[in-house]
């Protein structure tokens, strides 16, 4: 009976390790994934950084850079920062408030290092500081909203229309500059002013339905919302493009 017992509640005590790792791993990759859906919905702005150095000097000099990257839109903010190793309150204190590790000229010590991948820390190690700026400007751009800028695919104008019953009016076109894709958006241009701004329902080269119509090339579009088209309209092909925020200091 005692050797059963024994067994028994050697299986329950490892059950119960078991469980408690998954539990720390679940939490771990919640906390992460929870991170990771704020700064992709735009609910986290701030960027909170924790600084270890080997000289007091090289700290300050490397938070004085740091913190001129802040934005009005991203803020850095200096949680902690000291001499010596990373230790595992370091560890510890970024996991609580989702912050950055940074050392410079130091190491973490190896409990923290396990602990870091415990807890999904990332922790950066730098002895240039040139590469620690450039590294966290690469974290305030990623934060940064894109610059959404129009860029004008081509210009067509249009030689001849087909009413198709039950479905409107084709433009027959043609390219005469640049080019045209199945999800470009259009303005109908008449007499220098734009008479209608919408989306393409159909392009086509002959009978075929294609992705896109190059310079030179004949093409039947159809236009959701829009019918009124007059020989010699011209229709601009255009998109829109986001640009990567850059800082500009």
């Amino acid at each position: 009976y005692v050797v059963a017992d024994e067994r028994e509640a050697k299986e329950i005590s490892e059950s119960r390790m078991n469980a408690s790792i998954e539990k720390d791993r679940a939490s771990t990759a919640r906390k992460s994934l929870d991170l990771y859906q704020m700064i992709k919905d735009g609910k986290v702005k701030d960027l909170n950084l924790i600084i270890k150095g080997d000289v007091q000097g090289s700290i300050e000099a490397l938070s004085e850079s740091l913190q001129t990257l802040g934005t009005e839109e991203v803020k850095i903010n200096m949680i902690h920062s000291a001499v010596g190793n990373i230790t595992e309150n370091d560890v510890m204190l970024a996991s609580a408030s989702n912050a950055m590790i940074i050392g410079f000229n130091v190491r973490p010590t190896a409990q923290a290092s396990k602990l870091a991948e415990k807890e999904g820390i990332n922790i950066k190690i730098y002895n240039v500081i040139y590469q620690a700026i450039s590294d966290v400007r690469a974290v305030v751009e990623g934060l940064l909203e894109p610059e959404t800028r129009e860029v004008i695919l081509g210009r067509l104008q249009v030689i001849e229309t087909f009413v198709i019953s039950r479905v409107g009016t084709v433009a027959g076109c043609r390219v005469d500059s640049g080019r045209v894709l199945r999800n470009s958006s259009i303005r109908v241009i008449r007499n220098n002013r734009i008479i209608f701004d919408g989306k393409i329902s159909s392009l086509k080269r002959f009978s075929d339905d294609v992705r896109e119509v190059t310079l030179g090339q004949e093409c039947g579009i159809l236009l959701d919302g829009f019918n009124d088209y007059l020989f010699g309209d011209i229709l601009e092909a255009y998109t829109f493009e986001q640009i990567p925020a850059k800082l500009d200091r």
